[in-house]
């Protein structure tokens, strides 16, 4: 299904997005019993509204999936632990127990769950880098949990020198069927729990489960401009797969350390820089902080507070190669709370100076300010001039 066409999950579920696991549980229940495959045969479309709704279910009763998919939307959810539901089958596998233990047909289930290959579950780590190993890129050492084969029993969940063997209550199948009128329910098997075999003998080291969970270290390349929440994957490094299917993978998500005076906006930085008053009307070259350390920077006369000096290139680089962006200075004219006798000289008779040569922008508010207030008479004349608007003289 393409993501532009792809319906809001609460919709799909017809749910509030303040809704409780409970809500949507039963709610994904109903869709599933009006457009189950067995109710609705050779419908192209109830089939599309099964699996969708399967896709709903799956994000919106994980609370790590939901609060992703709550933030992000749909996008958030690419290349995530979510199964892509290809066939009614994966739907089985995924959700059969919650009706009961298991899918609701044998034909459309696959027959035998137990064997039927599935590829492990995604594992997650977080990624720690300051923002100058993100632009630069960097290669880091992770430590994740996940389950690997046991090695006393090579991940049989056997004793060692025995073997498991076919489950004699389902045949090998994983699972039982039971009649209810037009329905066939296929419900997991009590015996073997669905694995379709029994293990006589447990092995000691796993208690059975053919799986010990271990901390795993591994080294991962960070690419040069990579963004806070970004996914580097490591391919195969999640959990074993189920009957010989294909390990999952570990997705590393990227967390970049504040910078104490960088802050960044996509490609772009952005600083504040304090200067004076004298610095601001004269014109200076001050230190600015960039990713390389501190650099010169010409602050122009007249530069006024607010402004923003943009210098190309000393942003961050694209992920993908293409391009730099720029580094943006933002000036503020700091005005001194305290004052040596001498400054505050200087600055009075800067003020004197100021009132005998005023800007054009300074004398045309003050003007429009004086002649606001200047007082006028009930008749709507300005006391200051005659009858034909000419100043009078005394």
């Amino acid at each position: 299904m393409n993501m532009s066409a792809q319906r809001d999950y609460y919709e799909v579920l017809g749910v509030e997005r303040k809704a409780t696991t409970v809500q949507i549980t039963e709610s994904y229940r109903r869709l599933a019993i009006r457009f189950h495959p067995d109710k609705n045969p050779g419908d192209s479309e109830a089939a599309d509204r099964f699996k969708e709704a399967a896709r709903a279910f799956e994000v919106l009763s994980d609370d790590n999936l939901r609060a992703r998919y709550d933030r992000f939307g749909h996008a958030g959810l690419q290349g995530g632990p979510q199964h892509e539901f290809n066939d009614i089958s994966d739907i089985f596998e995924a959700f059969g127990d919650m009706f009961g233990g298991g899918a609701f047909g044998e034909a459309l289930s696959g027959g035998r769950r137990g064997s039927r290959a599935r590829k492990g579950r995604d594992v997650f780590c977080s990624v720690s880098m300051s923002l100058l190993e993100a632009a630069r890129g960097a290669t880091k050492t992770v430590e994740f949990g996940r389950h690997e084969a046991c090695g006393s029993c090579d991940g049989s969940g056997a004793k060692k020198g025995t073997q498991p063997v076919q489950c004699d209550y389902c045949a090998g199948r994983g699972q039982v069927i039971q009649q209810a009128g037009v329905f066939r329910l296929q419900t997991t098997c009590p015996a073997c729990q669905g694995a379709g075999r029994i293990i006589r003998e447990k092995c000691p080291s796993c208690s059975g489960e053919g799986l010990t969970e271990e901390q795993v270290e591994r080294r991962v390349t960070i690419p040069a401009g990579v963004d806070r929440d970004v996914r580097v994957r490591l391919a195969g490094e999640g959990e074993p797969g189920a009957n010989g299917g294909p390990p999952g993978d570990c997705y590393c998500v990227i967390e970049i350390e504040d910078h104490p005076f960088l802050t960044r906006d996509g490609r772009d930085l952005h600083c504040e820089v304090p200067i004076t008053f004298s610095q601001a009307a004269l014109g200076a070259t001050v230190q600015v902080p960039t990713l390389d350390g501190a650099k010169p920077l010409e602050i122009k006369r007249g530069t006024q507070a607010g402004d923003v000096v943009r210098v190309r290139g000393l942003g961050m680089p694209e992920v993908r190669g293409r391009g730099i962006g720029d580094l943006h200075v933002h000036v503020h004219v700091e005005v001194p709370k305290s004052l040596s006798p001498r400054s505050e000289q200087l600055l009075r008779e800067l003020a004197a100076e100021e009132q005998k040569s005023v800007s054009p922008k300074r004398s045309t508010f003050f003007s429009r300010l004086a002649d606001y207030f200047q007082p006028r008479d009930p008749a709507g004349h300005d006391p200051g001039k005659n009858d034909h608007g000419t100043e009078e003289k005394t």
